[in-house]
């Protein structure tokens, strides 16, 4: 083992959980990585492997070193000042380390530094082989990965995801001796647990993709995948229409399968009268199986299953899985229809025993709240008023019906099935489903006006509730989901265009909660009695945390968009008063950052807040507040430079008015050179106070300019 060579570590385990095997797969990569780093030992790691499937977990690395290089040790010891006694004899505390350190103090060397001196053990130790240090970095790796209930089994101490049966650890072609959770390492793996049960010789660490291959075992994530889209189409062919084969379920299947084959399925055509999302949440979700489409996207009878073996009798297969569908479709037959036999709006009643949150009432006094708020957002945003109140009143009413209590993934989907049942306005029974939007990252908002309007109204009415009861999300934990619901508030408002003023909307959704909600907020004292509290007060404090809520979970969004964080920066500092009016700022900064002139201009934006704020330390005056007077001007700059503000102040309030930022900007962009020649040739802090006030207020003018798009100075560290 002296030369670099391939190194595989392979671990076979019962089956892993498929939703976390790709996640555990590049834990376990980047454990084995670290590891050898920290070890300083030679390899390749920017060419290594994860390769898993159901029953394994592996890493493959080329090039690796067989020992680590020598290892340089430097231990610091006390402070010579403190080592030595008056007569220059070592003390207790030097001669014990040197002890620790298995030499003399003859032979402690002395670190000098800016902060004294100390004594110091330095020494040169052999490298450790590769096959000393890798039961340990092994060990590290598998302690280290994402595992959040570990199990134990048989009569040992040893905790992982899963029982551990076997290890391969492979230099080249050498073993790599060592033990790792119990089990002693080798050459022997194991392949298919059906189709090549019989141990697998493994040659050598480059070859052990291609063992597992012939051992009907696909250990290469991505190619597994490519198998079970291959098999998939393969059998759509023969039903003759298109499968939905989405990337979660691709993901889940692939991890549930070793070697993909798939099998034409199909089931009764009564069923298709059960709304298609219920048949095909019984198929992705329950079964894990591939609903198959017609060319206009409805659901057709056929569906196709993924099993884990080429298997001689395919038909069993296909019966099996027919026989697991059938009991759920008759469920959700049985459940469809006699939810039909009673219309949505008589849940109504039943909402009043369905408690939302202790201090916030039932789902009934939610529904009530949420309907108000539809109707003040409707009639600021030009939507029928009734209509959004009466889409409101219906919105809980689904999650009572028996459809809804055994697939709740279908609220609001069904919700828009039984209005339309019952002979609800179209626009109502579609807002009844799209007001949930989006549902996940990047779903899209509501397309229609009425659901966007419940969106908003929902999202201000759960936020606002879950605030005034002291419940906001803290680190990780957010049981309400408040940062998705205020993500939904804020990308509904933006992307649907939706002039509201936040503040006032978040006022009106915190007037609607009873007063029990605000002193449930409110920690009780010493004598475990609530203080008194000014409901007002609390009511008014609260409308500032939301508002920035909000406004914080636009960092993510827009950064997703690529745009600069200074730039959410700038616009954030002047606090716009609807989010279509920050998004319209936003989008304007970031095209004027990429002017030229914008560099310079953010400098003397940067200069002017500091002499301005300076001016307001030192008399308490936020801003000059006289106007610019010609007859203090002593200099022909400065007198350019208020003819360039007077003219781009004229030139650009029609735009301004319109919201129209990236006009505004790119006029003010023209000031760059009055700007400039103002701070070379005009002194700010004059002698005569009347013209250094006459100055100062000129650049309080030349920042309000800027001012009323973003705080500029802020796109330049």
């Amino acid at each position: 083992m002296s030369a670099a060579k391939s190194l595989l570590v392979e671990l076979g385990t019962e089956e892993l959980p498929p939703r976390a095997l790709d996640e555990l797969s590049a834990a376990f990569l980047r454990g084995i990585c670290d590891g050898l780093a920290k070890r300083g030992i030679e390899a390749a790691l920017d060419e290594a492997k994860a390769w898993c499937s159901p029953r394994r977990l592996a890493v493959h690395v080329p090039r690796v070193a067989a020992m680590q290089p020598e290892q340089s040790v430097e231990r610091r010891g006390p402070a010579v000042s403190a080592a030595l006694d008056a007569q220059g004899q070592p003390s207790k505390a030097l001669t014990g380390f040197a002890l620790s350190c298995g030499v003399d103090v003859a032979q402690l060397d002395k670190l000098e530094t800016d902060k004294g001196a100390w004594f110091v053990f330095r020494a040169v130790k052999p490298g450790q082989t590769l096959a000393a240090l890798l039961p340990e970095i092994v060990d590290e790796a598998l302690k280290n990965l994402p595992i959040p209930r570990p199990m134990r089994w048989a009569d040992h101490d040893y905790a992982f995801v899963r029982p551990a049966h076997w290890l391969v650890m492979l230099h080249g072609a050498d073993i790599v001796d060592g033990e790792v959770l119990g089990l002693r390492s080798g050459r022997k793996s194991r392949g298919h647990r059906f189709m090549h049960p019989q141990p697998v010789h493994v040659a050598d660490a480059d070859g052990w993709l291609d063992a597992m291959r012939g051992a009907k075992v696909l250990a290469d994530p991505a190619e597994r995948r490519q198998r079970v889209r291959d098999e998939v189409a393969r059998v759509a062919r023969e039903t003759g229409g298109l499968p939905r084969l989405g990337d979660a379920l691709l993901e889940e299947i692939a991890n549930l399968t070793e070697w993909p084959v798939a099998i034409a399925c199909g089931f009764e055509r009564d069923f298709l009268a059960v709304p298609q999302e219920a048949l095909v949440t019984t198929m992705e979700t329950n079964q894990k199986f591939v609903p198959v489409f017609d060319a206009s996207g409805r659901l057709t009878e056929h569906f196709i299953g993924v099993a884990n073996i080429e298997s001689k009798q395919p038909g069993e297969i296909r019966k099996g899985y027919e026989r697991v569908i059938r009991p759920r479709f008759a469920d959700a037959k049985f459940f469809w229809d006699e939810d039909l036999k009673t219309p949505l709006a008589s849940h109504q009643e039943q909402l009043k025993s369905v408690t939302y949150q202790q201090a916030l009432g039932s789902l009934w006094d939610k529904s009530v709240r949420v309907a108000e708020l539809a109707r003040v957002v409707a009639n600021r945003v030009g939507v029928d008023a009734g209509a959004a109140t009466h889409a409101a009143s219906l919105s809980k009413c689904d999650l009572l019906t028996r459809m809804v209590g055994e697939f709740p993934e279908l609220q609001g989907v069904m919700g828009r099935y039984y209005a339309s049942h019952d002979g609800e306005q179209p626009e109502v029974a579609v807002a009844l489903d799209s007001y949930y939007q989006p549902r996940f990252a990047r779903d899209g908002i509501a397309a229609d006006r009425l659901g966007q309007v419940l969106a908003v109204a929902e999202r201000l009415d759960t936020l606002a509730g879950i605030f005034a009861v002291g419940l906001k999300p803290g680190g990780n934990k957010d049981p309400f989901a408040l940062r998705r619901a205020a993500l939904g508030l804020a990308r509904t408002l933006i992307e649907g265009k939706l002039e509201l003023d936040l503040r006032a909307v978040f006022i009106e959704a915190l007037e609607l909660l009873p007063e029990a909600a605000f002193l449930a907020g409110v920690k009780p004292g010493k004598d475990g009695k609530p203080p008194a509290i000014d409901v007002g007060q609390r009511r008014m404090a609260l409308v500032g945390e939301l508002i920035d809520f909000v406004l914080d979970r636009l960092r993510g969004y827009y950064a997703e968009q690529d745009c600069p964080a200074e730039a959410y920066e700038a616009v954030l500092a002047v606090r716009p008063d609807t989010l279509p009016d920050f998004d319209r700022r936003l989008r304007a900064v970031v095209e004027f950052g990429g002017l030229p002139e914008a560099a310079s201009l953010a400098a003397a934006n940067k200069r002017v807040a500091n002499i301005l704020r300076k001016q307001a330390e030192e008399t308490g005056e936020a801003v000059p507040a006289r106007e610019v007077d010609p007859a203090h001007f002593e200099n022909d700059a400065e007198r350019a430079l208020a003819e360039a503000l007077e003219a781009a102040d004229r030139e650009t309030s029609e735009a301004l008015g319109r919201g129209d930022y990236t006009s505004v900007l790119k006029r003010l962009a023209q000031l760059q050179a009055p700007v400039d020649a103002f701070f070379e040739q005009v002194l700010v802090n004059a002698e005569n106070p009347a013209v250094r006030r006459n100055r100062l207020a000129l650049l309080g003018r030349l920042k309000a300019g800027f001012g009323a798009v973003a705080d500029i100075a802020l796109l330049r560290d």
